[in-house]
């Protein structure tokens, strides 16, 4: 069994992985499968009811309608991910340039349609009349759906634990978002088993979240809280140039990764920018 990873055409080497094939894996193998790059035989629907799936082409099924109040908090979340797929889509051929120094070239892909589909998948559910929790939960499985790879599953568990901080029946607060960011960073370092120092979006994540946290507690409005956080962010992300990996795939490439910044640090830094700027123009 020999599995490829398809990258972009700036990526500098290829991913390769092999194993045996024994009886219990040929059963998977040669299962019913439909995704974007693997068809085999045809897949029926299990019968079990999803609630994020389209009941009729255009329309979001729910579990539970959102207050009127989720639901302004939802929209607002959803026009973050539509920035966010707009940043992400600007950013795709210099993440890809900077992921390549030490790594497969295709972060800038991933982001790119992560952040795509989280924005479309929040559209949906805020224009079904979802709450903020569900928009935000939704729109953390579209991404690692989409943006496959590392990043996209450490997006999609930092998003959907993010979403628990929230709910469907009340506005977002400030103590909310900082709670949330909280949990995105748990859910990531337990998800991908990197701390501080390993040179991973965890060194932009960890001090971002601590200096927002600190702000929120001392009642610092929202936009300005997050502004103080940002810089936390940036400031990290530039940081990564001295560091060397120790987790994931660029670990064997670590005499390369010197003097370069991480890409998912760079990535998550422009994206606490983007939503930023949402955070000002939303007041």
């Amino acid at each position: 069994l020999v599995g490829e990873y398809v990258t972009s055409l700036d990526m500098k080497g290829c991913s390769l992985t092999l194993t045996w094939l024994d009886s219990e894996l040929e059963r998977f193998w040669l299962a019913p499968c439909e995704c974007a790059v693997l068809r085999i035989g045809r897949t029926e629907t299990s019968g079990l009811e999803v609630a994020a799936e389209p009941e009729e082409a255009g329309e979001l099924r729910v579990r539970e309608q959102g207050s009127a109040e989720s639901n302004d908090s939802a929209r607002a979340i959803a026009d973050g991910f539509a920035r966010l797929a707009e940043a992400m889509k600007s950013a795709e051929a210099e993440l890809g340039r900077i992921d390549a120094e030490a790594g497969d070239g295709d972060h800038g892909m991933g982001m790119s349609r992560g952040s795509a589909a989280a924005a479309e998948a929040a559209k949906d559910a805020a224009e079904a009349g979802a709450g903020a929790a569900t928009a935000l939960a939704a729109g953390g499985e579209a991404w690692a759906d989409r943006a496959g790879g590392t990043s996209g599953a450490l997006w999609g568990a930092g998003l959907r634990a993010a979403s628990q901080a929230l709910d469907d029946r009340r506005r977002v607060t400030a103590d909310q978002v900082a709670e949330g960011v909280a949990k995105a960073l748990h859910a990531v370092m337990a998800r991908g088993g990197a701390k501080v120092g390993d040179k991973t979006l965890v060194d932009v994540l960890a001090p971002f979240e601590q200096a927002l946290s600190t702000a929120i507690a001392a009642r610092t409005p929202l936009y300005d809280a997050w502004s103080q956080a940002l810089a936390a962010a940036d400031a990290a992300a530039e940081a990564t140039r001295n560091l060397e990996p120790r987790v994931g795939r660029a670990r064997p490439l670590a005499e390369r990764s010197k003097g370069h910044r991480d890409a998912g640090a760079v990535s998550l830094a422009l994206a606490v920018r983007t939503i930023l700027q949402c955070l000002g123009d939303q007041g």
